[in-house]
């Protein structure tokens, strides 16, 4: 009897093992190789950014202005010009274009002061965060870049159980992501690079 108790015990914990494991791996972990994607992040206009617009040896043309939320801007002889999804250097071309009806040889630059964004290059903080919300992508923004950002998480947080959804070549990826680890042991193996539009879901605890 006390053998087949003990048989069952065994198989019991095999089980639950075999059941937490299967839970830790449901997702890839975000490591080096995982997040390795050839992508060069260039900077593309979203509403809301401030611009900074100088039409050389044109002073009186200059400006600067915010994108307006219909994704365009209006400047000094140039009415609601297309903005949003751009390249800044994208839009100094297109404003060339339509500054010539009015001047010789237009040369404009577009400097963006406030950094925004479009929304699909936004990083998304969601679930147990202390301040959830999007942040404007950086180059080289890190996990750890973007929990300083929000915060960090709240002690009702499964740090552990963090997982970034990653859009690559139009599929839609999820890794795992050890934020416990990196936030409170100080594990630096633990943080991983951000990309552009990077979702990070930071799940509740189970109590």
């Amino acid at each position: 009897m006390n053998r087949t108790r003990t048989l069952l015990t065994v198989v019991s914990v095999i089980f639950l093992l075999q059941l937490l494991a299967g839970c830790a791996s449901r997702y890839p972990v975000a490591t080096e190789q995982a997040r390795a994607v050839d992508i060069t992040p260039i900077y593309i206009i979203g509403s809301g950014d401030s611009l900074n617009i100088f039409v050389w040896r044109n002073p009186e043309l200059s400006s600067t202005t915010t994108v307006r939320p219909d994704g365009r801007i209006t400047t000094p002889l140039i009415e609601d010009v297309q903005a949003s999804g751009k390249t800044p250097t994208e839009l100094a071309r297109d404003m060339e274009k339509e500054l010539a009806t009015y001047i010789k040889n237009p040369v404009v630059t577009v400097m963006v002061g406030g950094f925004k964004g479009p929304f699909n290059q936004q990083i998304r903080v969601v679930g147990q965060a202390t301040e959830p919300q999007a942040l404007p992508f950086q180059d080289g923004m890190t996990a750890l870049d973007v929990m300083i950002a929000v915060g960090g998480i709240t002690q009702y947080a499964a740090g552990n159980r963090a997982t970034i959804v990653r859009n690559l070549d139009g599929n839609p990826q999820q890794f795992s992501v050890r934020l416990n680890d990196l936030l409170n042991s100080g594990d630096i193996s633990a943080n991983v690079d951000m990309l552009p539009g990077d979702i990070l879901i930071i799940p509740e605890a189970w109590f």
